[in-house]
């Protein structure tokens, strides 16, 4: 009887007001197995790498930024690339280079099909592309007959002298197609001097702004652009861009002819000057900064407008009111009253 209730475990007693939490045990052990508590250095590893990843997120941020503003660098450049491109393909149009000129247009259409007018010229390229060129009547007047790259040569050099630089381009081309080789350091000389020249005439006396950035960059072929020919082309490019954005964008339109208008006032595309533009285009700006409550920035534009046209009626009021608003009069200050002088009668004391 005594072996039925032998238990084969150890009685444990059981430990009901104890403060520490009771122990599990493993199968055939006697002692209570210690359960390991959350070791210190996995919150510090945890911690750090929570630190590492708010950084990594910051970086990975700042590196989107960098990308989306090096996007908008490079669609600047694009645009102006082919708006170069576009003014070269009406120069083409021009002078009847039709293959050039659509190979132009069609490389805008790729990289921006919604670049303005860019489908119609290319429809009017294949148009007249497709047209036959009609054979010329031969005249009373003959062509000169240059017999030789030395009398091409010469007569190149006459030209020169008279500033006839299409003429001089003409003759230098019959250099070239009679003998390559033939004086070419001279020859290269006479074309870049006649390109430069013919380019600078086309901006500045016939306000054909395109031609004159056409053959200043055929100059540049020949050798390194002196500082006025850069400005011309550089002013041209403005204007044209200036142009584009006329009565669409004023505050872009008085940007960029600010800019031609300070070198060259003058520059026209025969409609009208840059400084004559700028200041349209100012005035208008003006009155828009002015019925947007901007009183200062619209009186300094129209003090800038000034410097380059009288302004009418409307403008010279605009621009009183805003001066007014701006530059409101400050308060006179007024003396204090004089203080009322005290009696200077005693009185007597009555008997």
């Amino acid at each position: 009887m005594s072996e039925e209730l032998e238990t084969t475990q150890p009685n444990q007693p059981a430990d009901f007001g104890g403060t520490q939490p009771s122990q599990p045990y493993k199968e055939g052990d006697t002692q209570p197995l210690k359960v390991k508590k959350p070791s210190r250095w996995r919150s510090i590893l945890l911690s750090v790498l929570s630190f590492l990843l708010i950084i990594g997120l910051g970086g990975f941020g700042g590196y989107n930024s960098g990308i989306g503003a090096r996007k908008n660098a490079q669609q600047s450049i694009l645009a102006t690339q082919l708006s170069e491109q576009f003014s070269f393909a009406l120069v083409d149009i021009q002078f009847g280079r039709y293959e050039n000129a659509r190979q132009r247009l069609e490389y805008i259409i790729q990289k921006d099909p919604n670049f303005p007018g860019v489908q119609e010229k290319l429809t009017e390229v294949l148009v007249l592309s497709s047209v036959p060129t009609p054979t010329a009547a031969p005249t009373a007047t003959a062509t000169p007959d240059f017999s030789g790259a030395e009398n091409a040569f010469a007569r190149a050099q006459e030209l020169v002298r008279a500033q006839d630089w299409s003429g001089a381009l003409t003759a230098l081309d019959t250099v070239r197609k009679l003998d390559p080789t033939y004086k070419t350091a001279q020859v290269d000389g006479m074309y870049y001097f006649a390109l430069r020249n013919k380019g600078n005439d086309l901006i500045t006396r016939e306000g054909n702004l395109e031609g004159g950035i056409y053959y200043i960059t055929l100059a540049e072929r020949f050798g390194p652009l002196d500082n006025t020919s850069k400005g011309l082309r550089d002013g041209a490019r403005a204007y044209m861009v200036g142009a584009s954005f006329w009565e669409l964008d004023w505050e872009q339109a008085a940007k960029y002819f600010e800019t031609v208008a300070v070198g060259w006032p003058s520059m026209w595309d025969g409609t009208m000057t840059a400084g004559q533009r700028y200041f349209i285009a100012s005035v208008r700006v003006a009155d828009e900064m002015f019925a947007d409550q901007d009183y200062c920035s619209a009186y300094d534009q129209y003090q800038k407008a000034a410097a380059y046209g009288v302004l009418d009626g409307t403008a010279s009021n605009n621009s009183a009111q805003a001066y007014a608003a701006c530059y409101p009069p400050e308060p006179v200050a007024t003396d204090p009253p004089a203080a009322t002088e005290a009696p200077t009668e005693v009185p007597t004391a009555t008997p």
